[in-house]
């Protein structure tokens, strides 16, 4: 048999026994992904870690001949992975059955294929990340603090268009009436797929490191601004419009709008990164002194 039939005999072994082994761990994941709101976009992390792996194909660097002491490093992978499950259970961390996964992932690329083959399927290993809900208390905190910032910003806004806003804990007081910030308006969701949205484009495209570093420091700012827009405008729609305008626009378009947004300003934001260094032609001496000749017959004619 060859190489790459032994390779993919060995891989369905290993992906029955993964079905065997994390099924109850899956199956909690997808209930997860239906019941909130925050993670529907976690249904599409698998797909897209399998298409990374096609958008790269030119760079596959083949499979190793047989197993190395450098294969070993798959082996420190899936260790990693067994003791996340056994702490998860012995402590009840639901999430940390979840962040075995990529690690058992990628110790089995590694295992099977060699470090260039596991170098080469790191994006799309990490990108599993991203299917994995946070903690209930991470989740909590992370919710609340963005609760606070999304309801200054926010009454920032409206100050600064000469509205008497007033922000009150959670709260904006706005007229006659006040707005409340709740847990599902803290921005997480937005946060979390814009974060997972950007990693994707920076994966796909080549651009220079440190557009790379810049663009992924701005995500959270982008996601905070987009989301104080949203509650911004709802709170303009209740003053000007109505509530059931405000509440329309809350419930059924903010989220299209908060993409938008966003997008929007990472568009900018690249764009602006563009303009500040410019790519400049680099002519040597002697190709120099092979154009002279050639503009001063121009210039003659």
């Amino acid at each position: 048999m060859s190489l790459n039939g032994k390779f993919f005999l060995l891989l369905l072994v290993l992906l029955g026994l993964f079905g065997w082994a994390y099924a109850p761990t899956m199956g909690a994941l997808v209930s997860v992904w239906n019941r909130e709101p925050d993670y529907s976009h976690c249904f599409l992390v698998i797909p897209i870690a399998l298409y990374f792996l096609w958008a790269r194909r030119a760079q596959f660097p083949g499979l190793a001949t047989g197993f190395t002491w450098a294969s070993s490093g798959g082996l420190v992978l899936l260790g990693v992975s067994l003791a996340l499950r056994i702490v998860g259970g012995m402590f009840y961390i639901d999430a940390l059955d979840g962040w075995s996964i990529p690690f058992w992932v990628g110790g089995v690329v590694w295992l099977l294929g060699g470090f260039r083959f596991f170098r080469w399927c790191l994006p799309s290993v990490a990108f599993l990340w991203f299917m994995i809900p946070l903690p209930w208390r991470l989740e909590h905190a992370l919710s609340w603090q963005l609760q606070r910032i999304a309801t200054n910003v926010s009454c920032w806004i409206l100050q600064c268009l000469a509205q008497p806003a007033l922000a009150q804990g959670n709260t904006i007081f706005l007229h006659d009436f006040h707005l409340e910030v709740e847990q599902a308006c803290s921005g997480l969701r937005m946060f979390v797929g814009f974060f997972a949205l950007a990693t994707a484009y920076l994966i796909l495209i080549d651009r220079p490191w440190w557009q790379k570093v810049t663009l992924m420091v701005f995500v959270t700012p982008i996601a905070i601004l987009s989301n104080a827009l949203r509650i911004t405008i709802t709170g303009l729609l209740y003053y000007f419009v109505n509530g059931e305008a405000a509440q329309k626009f809350s419930h059924d378009l903010a989220g299209y709008v908060m993409v938008l947004m966003a997008a929007g300003f990472m568009g900018l934001l690249l764009w602006y990164m563009n303009r500040i260094v410019l790519e400049v032609e680099t002519i040597q001496p002697q190709q120099q002194a092979h154009r002279a000749p050639a503009s001063t017959a121009k210039g003659a004619g």
